[in-house]
């Protein structure tokens, strides 16, 4: 033997050693109809256009947080 990893000559013949081919061995799991149909299709329609949030919201939300920041720097000092 060359390797480890190879069959010994003597057990050609064993039934045993007998495996199914890559094709076989995957088609085995497979549904007879593997093709599903697509669950979001692409393209299409017109699509609404993204709204973003105002520019007060964002300001609104910044100072916040500044705000958030100064009250606790102020409690806990």
């Amino acid at each position: 033997m060359s390797s480890s990893h190879d069959i010994d000559p003597r057990a050609f013949e064993d039934p045993r050693n007998v495996y199914p081919t890559d094709e076989e061995f995957y088609a085995s799991g497979r549904p007879a109809h593997p093709a599903l149909p697509e669950d979001r299709p692409r393209g299409g329609g017109a699509a609404t256009p993204l709204r973003h949030r105002g520019t007060w919201a964002t300001v609104a939300l910044v100072a916040g947080i500044i705000l958030l920041v100064l009250v606790g720097i102020a409690l806990f000092p």
